[in-house]
């Protein structure tokens, strides 16, 4: 099992940036796939980047492309999100998940249901 912990949201104006950071412990980060997700009010959770085992292969959604980074250190059982020229519409909590994969695989995954761990959430407030 892995437990995960977010943190680094908070309120920032349009344009601004933040960063969450997404702690893991328990079993060797490495084994996992990771992902990060947001859930605004009254909407489902959606997929907003994902990652392999080591960082190589990275997905986004259409609406952060070129907006947002994720990466991850393994050595510090590390997920980040690097946000950047944030908008009022990217408000929303914010989760990291982990789904356990094969040694050394590349895939990454979009799907909600494809996650077995989820974090608590952490919130981003983008004002207008």
């Amino acid at each position: 099992q892995v437990q995960l912990v977010e943190s680094g949201g908070g309120l920032v104006q349009a344009g601004g940036s933040l960063r969450l950071s997404c702690a893991a412990s328990g079993r060797t980060f490495s084994s996992y796939s990771m992902g990060w997700f947001r859930q605004a009010p009254g909407k489902e959770r959606e997929f907003v980047s994902a990652t392999n085992w080591n960082g190589i292969r990275t997905n986004y959604a259409d609406n952060v492309k070129g907006r947002f980074t994720i990466s991850r250190d393994n050595a510090k059982n590390m997920l980040y999100l690097q946000m950047t020229s944030l908008k009022p519409e990217d408000t929303a909590v914010y989760y990291c998940a982990a789904r356990s994969v094969r040694k050394y695989s590349d895939t990454y995954y979009r799907q909600v249901r494809e996650y077995d761990y989820w974090g608590q959430g952490t919130q981003v407030t983008v004002s207008s």
